[in-house]
């Protein structure tokens, strides 16, 4: 497909990032402003409510708790023909709320990375296409994203519910259970491991900083609960003593290594 032009999200105002003062929000603020885009931004109360009118694409970056909310209020704002977009880690339910709310074009995505990165890094997002979203509206957001410098990927919205529930959802609940079980019990304090001690300061800010945010994302999708059940029956497995069946299956992460060894 011809990459569109983007002239016509470089006029003023013609991108709007609601929820400019978040973290995510800030982010895509300044990084669309550097690639001059013309960017505006609006945030609680949500009362400046303008810059909607001229826009070409809406960016919602706002909790999945309250997009609903805030969609019943910026899109009798929006021009009939923009891009309605959001940024939550879960798909499913936003999207359908979105395509309830907004007659127009929809198009779902979702940043694979947080605010704070490297240009360099891999940056994937990805881009779910809305029931009324053209493939001219996709190429269009998807152009976009790529100007930013981020790897674009397209799935739909089951598809990706179901990767983040054993992705972020499961990283998060087993960090979790695994920090509680251990929590109280002032006796392991001498017998403390450098090994146990990077997985503590990995899933400190997780938890205490995030907690709350991955807390509502693991009862916003919808397939979080099958994760669990899964992961069950494999925690199964090692009570049953079945450990190397299960270090089998968790070393085919890294059986590319030993092909890539091999030829060397």
């Amino acid at each position: 497909m011809t990459r569109p032009d983007l002239d016509c999200l470089r006029a003023p105002a013609s991108v709007v990032i609601v929820g400019c003062f978040g973290r995510m929000g800030g982010m895509l603020f300044r990084e669309a402003g550097s690639r001059g885009f013309g960017v505006r931004g609006i945030d609680k109360p949500l009362t400046e409510l303008e810059p909607l009118t001229k826009a070409r694409m809406v960016i919602v970056c706002v909790p999945a708790a309250v997009l609903e909310r805030t969609l019943h209020t910026i899109c009798p704002h929006m021009a009939h023909d923009a891009i309605l977009s959001d940024i939550t880690s879960v798909k499913v339910a936003p999207m359908q709320q979105m395509e309830n709310i907004w007659p127009g074009t929809v198009i779902g995505t979702h940043p694979l990375f947080g605010p704070q990165h490297g240009m360099d890094e891999d940056l994937p997002i990805a881009l779910v296409q809305g029931r009324n979203c053209s493939d001219e509206a996709l190429a269009l957001a998807t152009a976009f994203y790529e100007e930013l410098s981020y790897r674009v990927f397209v799935t739909d919205a089951d598809s990706h519910d179901k990767a983040m529930a054993r992705i972020q959802n499961m990283n998060f609940i087993t960090s979790l259970a695994y920090c509680a079980q251990t929590a109280d019990d002032e006796s392991l304090q001498q017998f403390i491991t450098p090994s146990f001690k990077r997985r503590l300061t990995a899933a400190k800010k997780l938890l205490t900083e995030d907690g709350a945010m991955f807390a509502g994302l693991f009862d916003a999708n919808p397939y979080s609960m099958q994760a669990v059940r899964q992961f069950s029956k494999l925690l199964s497995l090692a009570s049953a003593g079945d450990i190397d069946l299960l270090l089998n299956k968790a070393r085919r992460w890294w059986k590319d290594d030993g092909a890539a060894s091999r030829h060397d």
